[in-house]
């Protein structure tokens, strides 16, 4: 098999592949550093590059299988970690100049949960300045861009995990998303991004966060749910981590879905989105109701989402990265900087106010959802814009005060604590990506995945490849 065509077979296929030694997890490692090494260069996906330290590693999980032993669900398996996610003795620089040269002594959770499972590490993946914003860009290693049409972003923050996907770099990789950091840049590379319920997936020890939870990126849904299933389960050391074992998400995900009622919203409700992105998401409603769905127009009433959210995120990033402002408020981005100033300037009532208005979210989610099963709407609101532009400043006429503004359609979800998946749907005229929004009821990842694989199963969306490929 050529090089090339192995760096794009599924996830599961190669762990097939690995546990009857039809290849070796050097021969998969060396043939996705060879991938990186020609295709990297014209994206800027994956920033630092530990390939000395993986084929060393993938020798070792050689050895296993000789010894007929295995290093768990994903042994053999490349993978790339955020570089919001520490590593232990690999660079971590947050996308941030103040850590440029920051080399921890440890692993995060989603790292160290990838390592037990039998991962083999590749490196780093871009991401902006301290993961704030949906397009990937920072001072320390420049923009990351977008495979299917290089003047274009790849969104983010999770950017550089998902252009490292679509170009056969990895199989695999980690991500975060608060505000749609997982599932946004999905949506513009043509794969898949799994935003979970929080606690699915341990954040950082002793932390109560709720809003930014880490999470997988693949190729296809039955990668996510095999990497899912490889870094979800109880964390003692997390206070929210829920206890239901990961091995769940290993079962089949075949279903019938005949009679499953389902809302749809093209516009989430009455958001502005672009004409290209509406076109192509009704191109595809009837892709549901071909799997046996009942499709309604719906959705639930999310407005005061935008208030709640802006007040804890900007209260998040105040206790996060409120301690830098003071010494380095010279060396972080003009967003950055509002941003945690927000914070800084929140006053007790108006953080109780947003939290009052976030459990009135989920009780109004948690009533619609108890109609429909899942909830269906855009992604994004705009296909991939010039990777030269920070953040859009108008949709379809409609001005964006804020560089989060027109992130509404992942965060007013993300709010609610429900779980919701991006999966490739469709192209604009022009070639760019477009993902569709499946959303479940509260903690039903293993529903998400099942709707998920029918839609992708019947539409194959997935399966084209960028250009820069080729």
């Amino acid at each position: 098999m050529a090089s090339v065509d192995l760096c794009f077979l599924d996830a599961t296929e190669m762990a097939r592949l690995l546990a009857r030694r039809e290849i070796s997890a050097r021969e998969l490692v060396a043939a996705h550093l060879t991938q990186i090494e020609r295709v990297n260069p014209r994206v800027n996906a994956i920033v630092t590059l530990t390939a000395e330290q993986a084929m060393a590693d993938a020798a070792v999980a050689d050895g296993l299988t000789a010894l007929g032993q295995t290093g768990g669900l994903l042994h053999g398996l490349p993978v790339a970690h955020k570089d919001l996610h520490e590593t232990k003795g690999v660079r971590t620089t947050y996308g941030s100049p103040i850590f440029a040269d920051f080399v921890p002594d440890f692993d995060s959770v989603a790292v160290r949960r990838l390592k037990a499972a039998g991962a083999i590490s590749l490196g780093k993946t871009n991401t902006p300045e301290f993961g704030l914003g949906s397009q990937t860009f920072n001072p320390v290693f420049g923009a990351t861009r977008n495979p299917y049409d290089l003047t274009k972003t790849c969104g983010g923050s999770s950017g550089g995990a998902a252009v490292a996907l679509a170009c056969g770099m990895v199989p695999i990789a980690d991500g975060s998303d608060m505000g749609g950091s997982l599932r946004n840049p999905a949506n513009f590379c043509n794969v898949v991004g799994f935003r979970c319920s929080p606690g699915r997936m341990p954040g950082p020890a002793g932390s109560w966060a709720t809003l930014s939870v880490d999470g997988p990126m693949a190729r296809t849904v039955g990668d996510v749910a095999l990497l899912l299933a490889a870094m979800a389960g109880l964390d003692p050391a997390s206070p929210i981590s829920i206890s239901e074992p990961g091995e769940r998400f290993l079962a089949p995900l075949d279903r019938d879905f005949r009679g499953t009622r389902i809302a749809w919203s093209s516009d989430f409700g009455g958001l502005p989105v672009d004409a290209r992105v509406k076109a192509v998401l009704e191109s595809r409603r009837g892709v549901f109701a071909d799997i046996g769905c009942r499709v309604e127009e719906a959705c639930p009433d999310l407005s005061d989402a935008y208030e709640a959210f802006q007040t804890l995120r900007a209260a998040g990033l105040a206790e996060t990265r409120g301690p830098l402002l003071a010494a380095h408020r010279g060396e972080m981005k003009e967003a950055a900087v509002w941003n945690i100033e927000k914070g800084l300037a929140l006053s007790g009532a108006e953080i109780g106010r947003a939290n009052r208005l976030r459990t009135q979210l989920f009780q109004a989610m948690k009533t619609f959802m108890d109609r429909y099963e899942f909830l269906v709407v855009p992604v994004n609101q705009v296909p991939p814009f010039s990777v030269e532009m920070e953040y859009p400043t108008e949709i379809a006429g409609v001005p964006m005060e804020t560089y989060i503004d027109w992130m509404k359609s992942c965060y007013f979800i993300t709010i609610t604590g429900h779980p919701a998946i991006s999966v490739p749907c469709g192209f604009t005229p022009d070639g760019l990506p477009v993902g569709v929004q499946i959303v479940g009821r509260y903690r039903n990842e293993f529903g998400v995945l099942q709707l998920a694989k029918a839609f992708e199963s019947a539409t194959r969306v997935g399966r084209r490849k960028p250009n820069v490929v080729d």
